[in-house]
């Protein structure tokens, strides 16, 4: 399935869903995140997805990084919340989804990486390489908080 993302895009569909999802900013002992490109629209992105029924979010974010790298993940706090309705992302189906994220730190426990069919491909990046990559505006501001730790509060908008 395809994924076309728009940011305050006069051109884009309303949105006709909001699912609660996660994105998980896993970084190992050396400093490196993990990042994944994305097999919907090529572009890379901290991993993550939407939050099922009977689950925690904390158990989101586990099974979501798992599924999608091979990389068994410890959540260790939250570093914000990202609900700008002008962020719609159009589905092949004709979904056109509000963002509605919460971005987690967390910490690899286990695992080996690897890709998945939501995934190309799986890697450790250096942040000084992050800029390198095609990472949507949105993605890069969880990133930027997500490194952020002085920040006193989890960023929430």
């Amino acid at each position: 399935m395809g994924r076309i993302d728009y940011l305050h895009d006069p051109d884009a569909p309303p949105a006709n869903s909001v699912v609660p999802s996660v994105v998980a900013f896993v970084q190992n002992d050396s400093g490196d995140v993990l990042l994944i490109q994305r097999s919907d629209n090529g572009r890379w992105a901290l991993p993550g997805g939407g939050h099922d029924v009977g689950e925690s979010i904390s158990d989101t974010v586990v099974r979501e990084v798992w599924e999608e790298t091979g990389i068994k993940a410890e959540v260790v706090d939250m570093s914000g919340i990202y609900t700008d309705p002008g962020h719609v992302m159009l589905y092949d189906d004709g979904e056109a989804r509000q963002q509605f994220s919460i971005c987690f730190r967390a910490r690899p426990v286990g695992g080996d990486v690897r890709t998945s069919d939501e995934t190309t491909q799986v890697r450790w990046v250096s942040p000084s390489d992050l800029r390198e990559f095609d990472i949507h505006p949105t993605m890069r501001l969880r990133i930027e908080h997500a490194l952020d730790r002085e920040r006193a509060a989890p960023y929430v908008g």
